[in-house]
């Protein structure tokens, strides 16, 4: 039984060749109008309120209602800045998942580009730092579906993907330098290569790297990661582990050796 081919990798923009003796024109900022800017100072005013009634109250504590009360507005005013409750949430969702990106960002590119087991290690903790010092940022991000949590479209989408194309591309690296062995497409039952398949699309992670099989791993480390995380966010151990970081570092060796990445202590 032969295997399946590996997920085609995105195509890239073709580059436009542009002659040496010209110069690139290149685009320059616009300055914002006075009312553009008071606009968009209302509208960070908006979230600031309502990420404040998220920690506070947690996501059914958000109405447009309550914010326009503290703001001195009515309520329909403030739909001159977002459409709906749903709208706001998930330009809130997208904050947030810059926020984490910018924090696993900075752990990443903390150390050389070439310690890619250190790289992975600190990007991991720091996904955690984040997760536990913004918990009730993290459910709404995370949370299950229902009816303050919807399916991330539009930028809630884009900015996840910013996110999850940081463990992707050091993910890849580790296919790349062949850490570990890929089981074979064809081990896979079709059910969940549709599954790997639907993710792949949904994160936008295809590369020449990448089969099914890789995505296999790759989902196997990210849910019990995740999982762990999740844990300790909701306390669901609260009643035995006050704090979860033994837990979290005893773990990571089990799930990165999988994937050929050396366990460091913090």
């Amino acid at each position: 039984m032969t295997s399946r081919p590996a997920l085609p990798a995105r195509p890239s923009a073709a580059r436009k060749a542009t002659p040496v003796h010209v110069e690139e024109e290149k685009p320059t900022a616009t300055a914002l109008s006075r009312r553009e800017r008071v606009r968009e100072a209302t509208a960070q005013e908006i979230k600031q309120i309502a990420r404040r009634h998220l920690v506070e109250q947690g996501p059914p504590g958000v109405s447009l209602r309550a914010i326009a009360r503290e703001m001195g507005m009515t309520a329909p005013g403030l739909y001159r800045y977002f459409n709906s409750l749903d709208d706001l949430l998930s330009s809130l969702t997208a904050d947030f998942f810059t926020e984490l990106t910018e924090a696993v960002q900075a752990a990443d590119q903390s150390l050389p580009e070439d310690d890619v087991d250190g790289r992975i290690l600190a990007s991991l903790r720091a996904f955690r730092t984040w997760a536990l010092a913004n918990r009730a940022e993290f459910a709404l991000m995370f949370g299950p579906p229902g009816p303050h949590h919807r399916r991330h479209e539009g930028g809630a989408l884009e900015a996840g993907q910013r996110f999850a194309a940081i463990f992707f591309a050091l993910f890849d690296r580790l296919l790349q330098e062949r850490r570990f062995e890929v089981p074979e497409d064809a081990d896979l039952s079709p059910v969940l290569c549709r599954q790997l398949e639907a993710f792949a699309e949904q994160t936008g992670f295809t590369t020449e790297n990448v089969s099914l099989g890789a995505l296999r791993v790759l989902t196997s480390c990210w849910v019990r990661l995740y999982g762990l995380v999740c844990m300790e966010v909701f306390q669901h151990l609260s009643f035995v582990m006050a704090d979860m970081e033994p837990l979290f570092e005893a773990e990571l060796p089990d799930i990165l050796r999988t994937v050929g990445v050396t366990y460091r202590a913090p």
